[in-house]
């Protein structure tokens, strides 16, 4: 696929490589790492490579500097491999591979850091719907067939406005406190078993709605396990010291859970860590919706 050059100074696209170039920059900062380019500096693997160990503390035995075509080439094999697996993805289907990342492809190197920086880093905030106008181009026995096509590079499942129409909307849990307190208790029961049911494979079990999601550590745990990525240690306190730091997480995982499409525009994260019932219970009804039937 080749990129038209009228897209290439798409507004949307130059945000999208700005914002990954700041992110790798940021993640890699201790490690003394600069990038600058997309296409120049991310071909001979040694970026993916930190980014690898650095996010999933997965380590590969490949030697850190490649100097030669052949060695960078081998490099990369084992560096896409590794992140494949990561990634849970199938090599057969991904838009990048080990030729077109070394031959400084744009549009799979785009590909590659958004599916990474998915799975790795929720919260970033990518531009929604970055597309570029692609030739694509076949060799057949006739000839070469050129087809011109839109490639999407980020998506947008739902606009602003249609979540914050739905957050507006009467949610079944605020209806519920309206009932007598033992039908409360039976929906609360409920959800703590979809609770516990998920967060068994990391030997922890709740028992208390409230006090236990007040701090927001079981709620990105649980909401990791749900979604299906992991959240980086070092962005939220593991063992919160105080209402700021219990803030930070709550706020974090609301703001991933919006990101992903739920409706949770309402509720405040102090609510949380002031153990408001409704506010909790909100919250957790929205994650057993989307995935009670999985």
């Amino acid at each position: 696929m080749i990129i038209q050059s009228t897209s290439l100074n798409d507004p949307k696209l130059n945000k999208l490589k700005e914002v990954l170039v700041e992110w790798i920059n940021k993640t890699l900062k201790v490690e003394h790492i600069v990038v600058r380019s997309l296409e120049e500096d991310l071909y001979d693997g040694l970026v993916f490579h930190h980014l690898l160990r650095r996010l999933a503390d997965v380590h590969v035995h490949v030697e850190e500097i490649a100097l030669s075509t052949d060695a960078q080439v081998r490099k990369l094999e084992v560096i896409l491999t590794a992140l494949n697996e990561t990634l849970e993805m199938n090599e057969e289907t991904v838009k990048w591979n080990v030729k077109l990342i070394h031959s400084r492809d744009l549009l799979a190197t785009l590909h590659l850091l958004v599916a990474i920086a998915r799975r790795f880093q929720p919260d970033l905030v990518l531009p929604p719907n970055v597309s570029v106008e692609v030739i694509q181009c076949e060799v057949t026995k006739s000839g070469v067939k050129a087809d011109k096509q839109t490639e999407f590079i980020t998506f947008q499942s739902n606009s602003s406005e249609a979540l914050e129409r739905e957050s507006n909307k009467e949610c079944p849990i605020d209806e519920l406190f309206k009932l007598e307190a033992h039908k409360i208790e039976t929906v609360k029961k409920a959800i703590l078993h979809f609770v516990n049911k998920n967060m068994s494979s990391l030997g922890l079990n709740v028992t208390d709605l409230e006090k236990q999601f007040a701090d927001g550590v079981i709620l990105l745990l649980l909401i990791g396990q749900l979604e299906g990525f992991f959240i980086p240690l070092c962005e939220f306190f593991l063992c919160p010291v105080g209402s700021s730091e219990m803030l930070h997480n709550v706020t974090l995982a609301l703001d991933l859970l919006i990101d992903r499409g739920l409706p949770v525009q309402s509720v405040e994260p102090q609510d949380i860590v002031s153990q408001d019932v409704p506010a909790t219970v909100k919250v957790l009804y929205y994650l057993f919706n989307r995935h009670k039937n999985k």
